[in-house]
């Protein structure tokens, strides 16, 4: 079993570390250090996990937070994962034998105030390939992780740097959490185990895969509903982005833990692509600049919000609730971030039904099946009436042309 320790070291591509000034260099340095094979894609639970952990930990020091962890600013977890989704993890206290071990990282910046802003981003990813892995090469591979979720960890740390600019009508608690990728289990962990009291979280940004900022500057920011002065407060500080609003709390992200906790949150996202949970989600693909405009934003948000007290929870729609199952796929990455009419394709999977017909990025699929697409619900719910050797056809729109294309399942 690991047992963490925070101990400094020294790493060539640390050394930006010894000042706790935060600039678009040491943004980078963080994105290309965590995502190098030197981390080894920082699996739960591994050594080089809690090496990854240390980074964090090296990096808040030098930025000047206090550690709230139960040691250092290390708080571990043991876990047995569920094989049954329908059921919690199971949690236990110390280490016991067939469990395997997290470590969120958690720094603290007491403003003496009445409430704390969190602001996340998860660490962990999938090491060599885990069955999350959507690599079809039977070798295994280092899956680095840069957009997810170096990308959300470097901006954490970015803006932890730049506290100096930020109200204090709030203290700050930056957390690193380890256990997403296996569902949410250290954020989950963190609230039921908060180091100070719950009830005095004002409220949570979270932000996983912000490093893949597209051209049009399209921007996701989930949970818009769960506090009534976000809406407002987002579309008055933004000059830049391409805002796309979901009311929702509840998400494959660490801020529905958050949500569920009766905390107001907010998730970033600059959206998929076809490197997502393969090898080659590398740090030479990442948009550094979009990653600064995302730290700026966030920073006049914060400060907008600074002046409102202790803000209201609302609570939203279960949107993961009404999302219709299915038993096959086209092979396709959805652009989660379009908002015109259809469904955009992002990316083809290898091997895959899309791939075989000719289907290719940046295709609009407006019909599936007879049923028309007008978004990603109607995509799903049209997809979800199919199983596999079912034949059907699907049209796209192609560059202001329209084609329809017989496939199989």
């Amino acid at each position: 079993m690991l047992k963490p320790h925070y101990v400094p070291f020294i790493f060539l591509s640390l050394m930006a570390c010894s000042s706790p000034k935060s600039t678009p260099e040491t943004l980078k340095n963080d994105v290309q250090t965590l995502a190098s094979d030197a981390f080894e894609g920082r699996q739960t639970g591994t050594p080089a996990e809690q090496k990854a952990a240390n980074y964090i930990a090296n990096r808040f020091d030098a930025l000047g937070l206090e550690p709230l962890g139960t040691e250092g600013f290390f708080q571990t977890f043991n876990f047995k994962p569920s094989t049954d989704p329908h059921q919690e993890t199971i949690f236990v206290e110390g280490e016991k034998e067939g469990y395997t071990q997290g470590t969120n990282v958690v720094g603290f910046l007491n403003n003496r105030a009445a409430q704390t802003v969190i602001i996340g981003a998860h660490y962990d990813h999938l090491g060599y390939g885990t069955e999350s892995s959507l690599n079809r090469d039977s070798i295994p591979s280092i899956h680095n992780g840069a957009d997810d979720n170096a990308s959300g960890v470097a901006t954490m740390l970015h803006l932890a740097g730049r506290t100096k600019e930020l109200g204090t009508q709030n203290n700050y608690l930056f957390l690193a959490f380890s256990g997403e990728e296996l569902g949410l289990l250290g954020s989950n962990y963190f609230i039921k185990n908060t180091p100070i009291a719950d009830t005095s979280y004002n409220y949570m940004i979270n932000m996983d895969m912000v490093g893949r900022l597209k051209e049009d500057k399209s921007l996701a920011v989930y949970g818009v509903g769960t506090a009534p002065v976000f809406k407002q407060t987002l579309t008055a500080n933004n000059n830049f982005f391409k805002l796309i609003f979901n009311e929702s709390g509840i998400g494959p992200s660490d801020h529905t833990s958050f949500y569920l906790a009766d905390i107001p949150v907010l998730h970033f996202f600059t959206g998929q692509h076809e490197d997502y949970h393969k090898p080659s989600d590398d740090a030479d693909k990442i948009n550094y600049a979009g990653m600064e405009e995302l730290s700026d934003y966030i920073i006049a948000l914060v400060n907008d919000l600074d002046n409102n007290g202790k803000l209201s929870f609302r609570t939203t729609i279960n949107e993961s609730e009404a999302t219709p199952r299915f038993s096959v796929s086209l092979g396709v990455v959805p652009d989660y971030l379009f908002d015109g009419e259809g469904m955009r394709i992002d990316g083809i999977s290898e091997g895959k039904v899309a791939q075989a017909v000719g289907l290719q990025k940046g295709d609009v699929v407006v019909d599936l099946g007879g049923e028309k697409v007008t978004n990603m619900m109607d995509y799903m719910k049209a997809l979800s009436k199919y199983k596999k050797g079912d034949a059907t056809t699907v049209t796209i729109n192609r560059s202001g042309a329209s084609r329809t294309f017989d496939i199989v399942f």
